[in-house]
């Protein structure tokens, strides 16, 4: 079963192309959130295969996480605060949520639209605090861009690793899953961590 999915998620990344790479990724930063490991990876895994320049596909995932990122960005910068106030609990945003980015937005300046591009379930968010103090936006996109390339290369590195490894990972494909999960159980844990600290900010 779980081979039969994998083979249906990376079916459809080659039928969608660069252009569907460019769009699940720009849901990804935006108010959407998509999954970007259910992109990034069987891209990488494809371009192993010769299926897809690794190049483009990097270039794809990079820019359409900036295209969203400046679409939050935009909407907090030419609307402000009552766009969030009235339309942000449909996408999960309440008030004190985000009273909670902009004080870390605050705290931690504007180099934190860089790190949290590496955070998993805070990335696509920190571009609404940066709209709303009017961030000068090329180095906002400086920011991003370099946030997202580190976080899209990483996600095209497992899928090609996986495709130079094929073989081995279906020997061992009971110990990789342990690792997976411990992996998964640690970055976890350390967002788990970096919330209960964020709520403190």
């Amino acid at each position: 079963m779980l081979s039969d999915v994998i083979n249906f998620i990376v079916s459809v990344v080659s039928q969608w192309g660069y252009t569907g790479i460019f769009f699940m990724m720009f849901l990804e930063s935006s108010f959407f959130p998509f999954p970007s490991e259910v992109v990034m990876v069987p891209a990488g895994y494809l371009a192993h295969k010769g299926e897809m320049s690794l190049t483009l596909a990097f270039m794809a995932g990079t820019l359409g996480s900036l295209a969203g990122a400046i679409f939050n960005y935009y909407l907090c910068y030419f609307f402000g605060r009552p766009l969030i106030q009235k339309y942000g609990k449909f996408v999960g945003i309440t008030d004190k949520k985000m009273q909670k980015f902009e004080n870390f937005f605050n705290k931690h300046g504007e180099i934190s639209t860089f790190n949290c591009r590496l955070i998993p379930g805070i990335r696509q968010y920190i571009s609404l605090p940066a709209g709303l103090t009017k961030m000068n936006v090329l180095k906002f996109s400086l920011f991003t861009t370099l946030g997202a390339g580190i976080w899209v290369g990483i996600l095209l590195w497992v899928g090609y690793f996986l495709g130079q490894n094929e073989e081995l990972i279906s020997a061992k494909l009971k110990e990789i899953t342990l690792w997976l999960l411990f992996v998964v159980a640690l970055l976890f844990a350390v967002y788990f961590i970096f919330v209960k600290y964020f709520k403190k900010t």
